[in-house]
């Protein structure tokens, strides 16, 4: 059996390093634009549709208490609830809200780590701990260790932004 396959293998013309780079890219295309890009555009749509119903200046109003422990507007909640299903979706919130002048430079550097750190919980629980069989009680602690990095880096992020500005 494996000399059969060691005959397939050699007998298989050899891919140039251009033939590997156009299907990387290829496949970099697909993923991009069937994943990354919808995520990115739902984002966008939904800051929107928040703010010109008013909802995300209520957003603001109600977690404004709990944003300023970590010296953020209520606003930044949608970052951090964004980045539990999509990371390129809270990207894309937390650049809205800063070009919308409700996040100022250093409040969106101190989101960013916790936007890969959450790293959307929701679609890996879907695409790894689905498939690998994970027992599901480990998914809550799975996603309160996820939002407990998040908080804490802002924390961090501030404290050397502090100490290097």
């Amino acid at each position: 059996m494996e000399a059969k396959e060691n005959a397939a293998a050699a007998s298989a013309p050899k891919k140039t390093i251009l033939d590997l780079f156009v299907e990387g890219a290829r496949s970099g295309w697909t993923i991009g634009t069937t994943s990354l890009l919808p995520n990115v555009i739902m984002a966008f749509v939904i800051i929107r549709v928040l703010d010109i119903t008013g909802l995300l200046h209520l957003i603001g109003v109600v977690f404004s208490p709990v944003m300023a422990l970590w010296g953020l507007p209520g606003e930044a909640a949608t970052v951090i609830v964004t980045s539990f299903m999509s990371m390129g979706g809270a990207a894309s919130v937390a650049a809205t809200l800063f070009m919308d002048g409700k996040l100022d430079p250093i409040q969106l550097s101190s989101l960013v780590p916790g936007i890969y750190l959450m790293g959307n919980p929701v679609q890996n629980i879907g695409r790894c701990l689905g498939i690998s069989g994970t027992n599901t009680k480990h998914y809550v602690p799975i996603l309160v260790i996820s939002f407990i990095n998040v908080l804490l880096s802002i924390w961090v992020m501030r404290l050397l932004l502090l100490v290097f500005d």
